[in-house]
Order: structure tokens, then C-alpha cells, then sequence
């Protein structure tokens, strides 16, 4: 009698995990808000969308302005930074495995660089660099950019290094290494050491370079090297593992403070030569931001936020009210306004004080952790919460007990 009702416990255990499981996605999806909402005037511009992708799922997207897709392109593992050329050719790092020219490390291996995709009709990858890398995970190019005598300007993250290179010959023409500024471990290779992920020439033998694992912006300039760092102290409260700075102009810069959930425009303060906030956003459209990688000041005074881990592309006004929102699926790494780019934008002046919008994410303890790192091995819907990974871990061990209560009545049942 009792090991009878050993197995009806178990049943209503495991009915019970499904049951749990069930309503919270199910409620998960029922309520979860639109995120694809196109403006109220549509215009002739398009967007370029890197997306990095769990697994091998990265590729390039274009998309209309009322969020319709143009066109999309994969053949790799992840792509990040994007741009379209002055001759309409898209420019795109990338990062792709099994090559077999590895030079010093063993095939196969990864490679990353940049792509040319030419997209007139049928989009296509026309020319490709590339270079071996030891890992993908720390050493992938996230940023590159042509410069105006027609070299690439390049952002390192495997000899963490930024450079220009002759595309034509393959050789470097400048070179700046990190290890002129910061203390070098004997091979960065074998360490995720700073995790350069970014480079933006901003005047003349200029560039704002972004140094990730330090919290920090640097403004480099050829022949001087480092002449200005933003966040000295490496303030994690100020940045925290930035992605994307956009300059503003001297004095002023928008940045996607990923691991702190926001987009900050920072101001340099003349009197004290610290650079503080000046705007700051948490949320939009009531979704609070989850590691932005990518924010742009557009020429109408808005700003363009690529919220990655939500899945999505926004555009929203200097006071948080949304102009428009692009669902783009796994993980977008960089977004682009054509024909605009990377143009410098304007800076948000401060008469009106510091301005802060939304409320931050808050994380959970170990939950959230497992969440990210789900995130980064499949593709989640945005509206998956740490709610529902304690659903499932709570169901797990209903799941478990109701197995043992099972497997106790069948072997010990007379």
C-alpha cells in the first residue's frame, strides 16, 4: 500500500513540474509586449544589423525602415561590426571556424577579419581578410573601419592592438600597441587580457579606441599615443565592460554600458577634467535594457540602441519616448543607420541637470548568471526571465524526486 502511493506521489511530482513549467512560459508568452513597432512615418532609410548569434547563427540583416527585411546573409559564426561603404558595398567583421591555414595554431581553426558583401540583388561576400586566432570567444575582430586613404583601421582583441592595414599588400602601415600603455602578460593570446573592441577615428591620426576589461575609453593619437583616458579610476559604477562608443565631439561621448544594463552620454567637465554622466537610459518601452552592445546619436537629436540580449533595435527620443523597435533574433551585436552611420551626432546639453531614465536591470543571483550563459548557447525569446529559470530548476527536482518515488515502486513492489 505504500509503495503504491509511493508511485501516485511521484506522478503528481512530475505532473506538477509540468504544470509549473507550462504556466510560467505560458504566461512568459501571453504577456509578453511587441517589440517590432515601426515608426509613425516611415522614411527612406535602412538599417544594417550585425548579429552574433548563439552557436554558428551569426549574420547580416537589413532592414526597411517600417522593419520589413531586405536582405540577410550568414556563412559564418558571428558577425559584429557593420557599415555600408561610400560605393554601397556593406563592410562587416566576422569570425568563422574549421580553416585549415592556422599559420601557428593547429587545424582546424578559427579565423576572423572583415567581409565585403556587395548587395545589389542577391547579397554575397566578394572579399575577405582574415587572420588565425587561438580562440574565438576572446580574440574575435568586433570593430573595423575604412579609413579615407582607403586603408582598414582595426580594432585586435587577439595581440590587443589597434592598426592600419594595406589591404593590397597585407602589411600594417601604423601600429599601436596596447602594451605601450598597459602592463602586458607574456602572450595575450592565451588570456582574455583587455578585450579591445572597438576603434573610431575621430580627426586626424585620432581614434577613441574602447579597452573593455579595464572600464575604459582612450584617445589615441599617432606619434603621441595615449593623450586622454575616459574613466581612470576604472569606475565600474561609471563604465562597466562598455561596447561601442559613439563620439559626440570634444568633450562628449555616447556609450553602451553593457554590464551595466544602461546607455550613458558622458561630458568631460573642464574644471576637474573628469568626465561624468550626463544622460543616462535604463529602459524602453517599459523592457528594461539588457546588455546594450551599440548606441548611435542620430541626426534628429535620437538615439539608436541596439538592447542585445532583448533581441531588438531601438530608436528613442532625448526625453525615453520610443520612436521605433526592430526585433532582430540572436544577440545583435552593432546596428547602423543608413545613410547616417556613425556620423558624430549632436551631445545632449545639461541646463536642465543630469537626466536619468528608467530604472536598471536588476540582477539575481546565480539565476542570472545562468540565464546569460544560456543565452550565449541558444536562441531565447527576449521575454525568458530568472523566473522562469528557477521554474525550471524547481521542476527539475520535482521531476527527480518524482522519478525515484517511480523507480522505488517498480523494483521494490512485491
Amino acid at each position: 500500500m505504500e509503495l503504491r502511493s509511493n508511485a501516485s506521489r511521484g506522478v503528481v511530482l512530475i505532473l506538477t513540474g509540468l504544470l509549473l513549467v507550462g504556466l510560467t512560459f505560458g504566461a512568459g508568452w501571453a504577456f509578453a509586449p511587441n517589440t517590432n513597432k515601426a515608426p509613425t512615418r516611415a522614411d527612406n532609410t535602412t538599417m544594417l544589423v550585425g548579429v552574433q548569434g548563439p552557436g554558428w547563427g551569426g549574420n547580416v540583416t537589413a532592414l526597411a525602415s517600417n522593419g520589413s527585411q531586405l536582405w540577410t546573409i550568414g556563412n559564418a559564426i558571428s558577425y559584429q561590426g557593420v557599415s555600408k561603404l561610400e560605393n554601397g558595398t556593406v563592410l562587416a567583421t566576422f569570425a568563422d571556424g574549421l580553416y585549415k591555414r592556422c599559420g601557428q595554431f593547429d587545424p582546424p581553426c578559427k579565423r576572423t577579419g572583415v567581409r565585403f558583401i556587395d548587395t545589389k540583388g542577391k547579397p554575397k561576400i566578394v572579399g575577405q581578410w582574415s587572420y588565425p586566432v587561438r580562440t574565438r570567444e576572446d580574440s574575435e575582430v568586433h570593430d573595423a573601419e575604412m579609413l579615407p586613404n582607403g586603408e582598414l583601421l582595426v580594432a585586435d582583441m587577439e595581440y590587443e592592438s589597434i592598426y592600419a592595414l594595406n589591404l593590397t599588400t597585407g602589411k600594417q602601415t601604423w601600429v599601436w600597441n596596447a602594451s605601450q600603455y598597459y602592463d602586458a602578460p607574456p602572450d595575450p593570446t592565451k588570456t582574455d587580457w583587455l578585450h579591445i573592441n572597438d576603434v573610431d577615428r575621430i580627426g586626424k591620426g585620432r581614434y577613441l579606441v574602447s579597452v573593455r576589461n579595464t572600464n575604459q575609453l582612450v584617445i589615441v593619437e599617432r606619434g603621441k599615443g595615449v593623450v586622454e583616458v575616459i574613466n581612470k579610476n576604472r569606475d565600474p559604477s561609471l563604465l562597466n565592460k562598455q561596447h561601442n562608443p559613439h563620439w559626440l565631439g570634444d568633450g562628449a561621448v555616447l556609450v553602451a554600458d553593457s554590464e551595466n544594463h544602461r546607455v550613458v552620454e558622458l561630458h568631460k567637465n573642464e574644471s576637474t577634467g573628469r568626465w561624468e554622466e550626463a544622460w543616462t537610459v535604463y529602459e524602453a518601452d517599459g523592457i528594461v535594457l539588457d546588455w546594450p552592445r551599440d548606441a548611435d546619436r542620430l541626426p534628429n537629436g535620437n538615439t539608436l540602441i541596439t538592447d542585445s540580449r532583448n533581441n531588438r533595435v531601438v530608436e528613442i527620443t532625448r526625453n525615453g519616448s520610443l520612436v521605433s523597435s526592430y526585433r532582430v533574433p540572436d544577440l545583435p551585436y552593432e546596428a547602423d543607420r543608413v545613410p547616417y552611420g556613425e556620423s558624430f551626432g549632436e551631445p545632449y546639453g545639461t541646463e536642465n541637470g543630469y537626466n536619468v531614465l528608467g530604472n536598471r536591470n536588476v540582477e539575481v543571483p546565480v539565476l542570472s548568471t545562468l540565464l546569460t550563459g544560456a543565452r550565449h548557447v541558444v536562441s531565447l525569446p527576449f521575454w525568458i526571465s530568472e523566473l522562469h529559470v528557477l521554474s525550471v530548476i524547481v521542476a527539475v527536482v520535482l521531476w527527480i524526486a518524482g522519478g525515484v518515488l517511480l523507480v522505488r515502486d517498480r523494483w521494490f513492489s512485491p
